[in-house]
């Protein structure tokens, strides 16, 4: 296995260790309105002082909370919204499921994909494998694509 896969499985893990501690259901849903206003209401600010923290105008404030529900809100300036209300901004992507079963499933698609027609030859010539043996040498290709994972592995079929 090559330096450069060790460190992606390392990383994997990791990433998987913790995306598992995360309190999903504490962050999730977004608050109807988005997480500005929610917490502009929560302390108790008005539009325009909330403004007047941010250096921005009314219809500027009303923009930026309509921005975050509509999903248009640039990371900037919910970073510049996040420090006028005192708060840290968190960015994470949140995969939804772990990314070693990411891995897994796609070196299994790719292990089905590059074993079909091989099987099918052997078939056609009277040299086809057993079930089993069919079986067990996609679990074989599955593990070590998975093993050695790379770019090669997200490759298009």
């Amino acid at each position: 296995m090559s330096n450069r896969t060790e460190l992606a499985a390392v990383a994997r893990r990791r990433l998987d260790q913790r995306f598992a501690a995360l309190d999903l259901a504490a962050l999730s849903p977004r608050p109807p309105r988005g997480w500005v206003r929610a917490i502009r209401d929560a302390l108790g600010l008005t539009v325009r002082q909330f403004g007047a923290r941010l250096g921005k105008s009314h219809s500027t404030v009303v923009a930026l909370e309509q921005g975050e529900v509509a999903g248009t809100l640039t990371l900037a300036g919910l970073q510049k919204a996040a420090e006028a209300l005192d708060c840290t901004l968190h960015y994470v992507l949140v995969p939804n499921r772990p990314l070693a079963a990411m891995v897994r499933d796609r070196a299994r698609a790719v292990a089905e994909a590059r074993l079909a027609p091989i099987d099918h030859t052997m078939r056609l010539e009277n040299q086809g494998l057993s079930d089993a043996d069919l079986a067990a040498e996609l679990d074989r290709l599955t593990e070590d694509y998975a093993r050695r994972g790379g770019r090669r592995l997200w490759d298009a079929l």
